[in-house]
This record gives structure tokens, C-alpha cells and sequence, in this order.
């Protein structure tokens, strides 16, 4: 059975640990590796390794640092496919999800190829007579991320690229459910000419992820994951006085306006609803139908019903497995709630078994209407294939559905009104919004910012705000008297 390695101060090393996790292929229920669980002083070796790195690598010149992003993006992209197979056959992903979650990650690198414009800091002279004031952005020392199994190389990437290029070094923790796709990214960012200790993956659960926590040494948290863990992770972490960031659960709504393209709308709420299983922070869970739009849920219905899941290398499968039996459960026991709680189960795919993967965490495409607030199915983040329908008069009625719901992640509308559109990106509170684009995930140069109980934490993943979440400002006042200025036969200048 095959180990799964730690990087520890740039080397691949087998844990001595006596506990391990089974990584399991969710399309069969087969064991294909088994995750150690991190000893402590194993743990201690890679904060130790971590810490002395960041004495050394903070003071390499930011355009050496810049290079090394831009060779492993060319190696990434070289290797998008070894990849996209390790990270399909591991997460039962379909083999395009896979590949898009890859190629994801490769625009976060490629953003942080820019670190030298990233990092300028800003200068004004004269700020009193014969006063400069200048401002430096430096890095703030080791960083840490704990990262969730449904997107294992795109969320990793959202993190200790950006960290190690502004300077900072990285522990990496990341699911115990799918680790061999981090540590493939891992590798091939020591191909690329990353120094021993600047980053280093450790695996476990959460006594690992207390020793980040608690530890002196670590500056900076980062966190994907639900909204328990992460209210935990950043209360923890903010109670040791490390900065965190943590993104969590999500309910995403999208408005549909009578006035909308219907096939449009269709063919996208298809994808967004049911891709990657439903297994996405970003996935639309909830359609709201305005108006003589609710006339279309029937034929919805009808279309997300005619997708069905597949092993990842079949070509006409449209999403994969859940990640877990546990996983397939929870989706179950839900969807069995909206049936008690008296919402119309218009497709059902609880019992759905793909032939010969009969031991495979399967659910199928379910659709639901007539769903309220008070269920379950709407008030829990399902994390699994299932869209549920609502109907109101009015966008007014719309946006007060959307603005009451604890989350904010992101949402969409659908319409051919600019009017109703930009009412719409004004007054709804979700981060990211989508203007007849399903899910508006935002591309690297921007951040990625969801509200509410989606986020806790001042600055977001990617984008400008990353480059401020793992650096400081510091703030440089000069001031050079003439008299001091040397003169005459014996100056001496050394430009050394």
C-alpha cells in the first residue's frame, strides 16, 4: 500500500508514524493509498525548517523569487494532465472538473509571477521641507494552510505561491482525503528551484492542525472548509494573535427573471448545480424563479435529470462520486428531510448506483420545488448534486430571499434588464456576484470575496488583497541634511 510522503526542509520522507488514514477511490470505495498521521516531532522538524528557511529566502531578491513561479507555471502546465489524472482518480472528479481545478490553480501562479509590481511600495517627497516618506512591503514570516479535499490543487495554489513569492514561507496541511494531488504540486515546485524549508506539507487532523494553531512561529492562517471548522480555526488562531483568513460554507442563489434567455438559463443552471457533484463552494443550490419564470422549472428538471455520474476517465459521465460514504449519507439523509418537510421531489437521485461501482458514494441529479426557508434543504449547506427551487412575485422579494440567508459566498440573476441587474449588484449582500454568469468565481488579479458566515477574516484568498494578508507595510521617514553633503579634494563615495 502505498505511503504517502511528508516534505519536510526539501525532502520527501516517510512518516514513523504507527496511525495512517485510508485514502480511498470514491468511485469504487477501493483503498489506493494511506495518509500519516503527522508525529509531533515530526511536526516540530518542518516548523524548525519553515522558520530557518525564512531567514534566508526572505532576503532573495524578488524578481529570483518572480522566476521561480514563472518556471513552475510552465511546469504545471507541462504536467496539467499528470495531474488532472492523479487529482480524477483520488476525488472520483469527472477528468475536465479535474483539469479546470488544475488549471485554476496556474492562474493563481501566474498572478504571482507579478510579485515585483505586487510588492511596490509607494515614496513621496517633500513631505516637509527636506522630509522623504517611503512605504516597503515586507514579508511577515511562516504561513500556514489547511486546505479541504474537494478542490486539492486550486485551493493549495491559492496559497503558498503568493505566501513563498512575497518572501514568506509555507506549511502546507492539506486533506487527508486527497493528498497525493498536493503532494504532486509539492514535487514539481522543488522542480522548479524552490529552496529546502520554503515549503513543507504535513498531514494528519486536528491535533496537527492545533500545532499550527498554537504554535509562536506561525504568522499567518489560511483555511477552506465548512463553517464549523472555520470558526474554530479562526478563533483559535486570532486568539494566538496570528493573522486568518477562512473560508467557509455558502448557499448560492441564483435569480431568475422573467426576462431572461431560457435556454440560456437552462443549460447554465445544468452545470452550476450538479458539476463537480455539487462539491463546490460556489455551486448554485438554490434557483429563485420571478414571476412567469417558474414556468421553466419543469423543463429544468427535465434537463439536470439527464445528466448522469460516471467513473472520471467516462467520457459521457457529468459528475463524479461524493468524496466519502459519510459524505453520501449526509446528502441522503437530506434529501430524505425536503421529502418529509413537504417539498416536491421532482428528480431523485438518492439511490442512484453506477453498474459495476456499486460500492461507489453515488447520488444522482435531485431536483426540488416548492421548497421554504424553514426546511433543511435550504438552510444547510447539501454539498451535493441537488438544486432546490423557490418561486417569488417580485426581484424586491428576491433580493429579501438572498439577503436573509446567513451566507454569502456568491449568486447570480439572470435578465436582459440592465436596471434590474445593477439593482440587483447594489443591494444584494454577497460578495461575488454574477451578472448572467452562473458562478462568478473572479479570475487571480482580483480576490476571491465572500461575505457572512462564507468568510471570516479581514482580507481574502488571491488577488491584492493576498499580497496584504501575508506581508507588512513598513513606513521609512528620512531626512538628509545639506551640511552633510561631503565636499572638496578627499570625498570619498563608495557605491558599494
Amino acid at each position: 500500500m502505498k505511503q504517502v510522503p511528508l516534505l519536510i526542509n526539501g525532502d520527501m520522507v516517510a512518516s514513523t508514524t504507527e496511525q495512517f488514514i485510508n485514502v480511498t477511490n470514491p468511485a469504487n470505495g477501493e483503498v489506493i493509498a494511506k495518509t500519516p498521521v503527522t508525529t509531533d516531532d515530526e511536526m516540530q522538524r518542518a516548523l524548525q525548517a519553515a522558520k530557518s528557511a525564512f531567514e534566508t529566502w526572505r532576503y532573495v531578491p524578488v524578481t529570483e523569487r518572480a522566476r521561480i513561479m514563472m518556471r513552475y507555471q510552465a511546469i504545471l502546465k507541462r504536467e496539467q494532465k499528470r495531474i488532472a489524472t492523479v487529482l480524477a482518480e483520488e476525488t472520483g472528479k469527472v477528468f475536465d472538473d479535474a483539469m479546470g481545478d488544475v488549471w485554476r490553480g496556474i492562474e493563481v501562479v501566474e498572478q504571482a509571477m507579478n510579485a515585483p509590481s505586487l510588492m511596490m511600495g509607494e515614496t513621496v517627497e517633500n513631505v516637509a521641507r527636506g522630509i522623504d516618506t517611503s512605504s516597503f512591503i515586507q514579508p511577515i514570516g511562516v504561513c500556514a494552510g489547511i486546505t479541504p479535499f474537494n478542490f486539492p490543487a486550486m485551493i493549495p495554489l491559492w496559497m503558498f505561491p503568493l505566501a513563498t513569492v512575497c518572501g514568506n514561507t509555507f506549511i502546507l496541511k492539506p486533506s487527508e482525503q486527497d493528498p497525493l494531488t498536493p503532494m504532486l504540486l509539492a514535487e514539481l515546485f522543488i522542480e522548479a528551484g524552490a529552496p529546502a524549508g520554503v515549503l513543507n506539507v504535513v498531514h494528519g487532523g486536528k491535533d496537527q492542525v492545533d500545532t499550527l494553531l498554537n504554535h509562536p512561529d506561525i504568522a499567518a492562517v489560511s483555511f477552506v472548509g465548512s463553517v464549523p471548522v472555520g470558526q474554530y480555526i479562526y478563533r483559535t488562531a486570532t486568539d494566538n494573535m496570528k493573522r486568518a483568513q477562512c473560508f467557509a460554507g455558502a448557499k448560492n442563489h441564483t435569480v431568475v427573471m422573467p426576462d431572461a434567455n431560457k435556454n440560456h438559463v437552462i443549460n447554465n443552471l445544468v452545470g452550476a448545480s450538479v458539476g463537480a457533484a455539487g462539491q463546490r463552494c460556489m455551486a448554485i443550490s438554490v434557483a429563485v424563479f420571478v414571476g412567469s419564470a417558474q414556468e421553466w422549472i419543469d423543463e429544468l428538471a427535465e434537463k439536470i435529470s439527464e445528466v448522469k455520474p460516471g467513473a472520471w476517465n467516462d467520457e459521457n459521465a457529468g459528475f463524479g462520486p461524493l468524496i466519502s460514504a459519510a459524505a453520501k449519507q449526509r446528502v441522503q439523509d437530506l434529501i430524505a428531510s425536503g421529502k418529509a418537510q413537504g417539498a416536491t421531489c421532482m428528480v431523485d437521485g438518492s439511490d442512484f448506483v453506477v453498474e459495476g461501482m456499486e460500492n461507489g458514494h453515488w447520488i444522482g441529479p435531485t431536483v426540488f420545488k416548492d421548497v421554504t426557508t424553514d426546511m433543511r434543504i435550504y438552510q444547510e449547506e447539501i454539498f451535493g448534486p441537488v438544486l432546490c427551487c423557490m418561486c417569488v412575485d417580485t426581484l424586491e422579494e428576491a433580493l429579501e430571499l438572498v439577503n436573509s440567508n446567513p451566507y454569502g459566498n456568491g449568486t447570480s440573476i439572470f435578465t436582459a434588464s440592465g436596471a434590474a441587474a445593477r439593482k440587483y449588484q447594489s443591494e444584494v449582500t454577497v460578495g461575488q456576484v454574477g451578472i448572467n454568469v452562473p458562478i462568478p468565481v473572479p479570475l487571480p488579479f482580483f480576490s476571491f470575496t465572500g461575505w457572512k458566515n462564507s468568510f471570516f477574516g479581514d482580507l481574502h484568498a488571491y488577488g491584492k488583497q493576498a499580497v496584504r494578508f501575508y506581508t507588512e507595510t513598513k513606513t521609512v521617514t528620512s531626512r538628509w541634511p545639506e551640511q552633510d553633503i561631503p565636499s572638496g579634494p578627499n570625498m570619498t563615495i563608495n557605491l558599494r
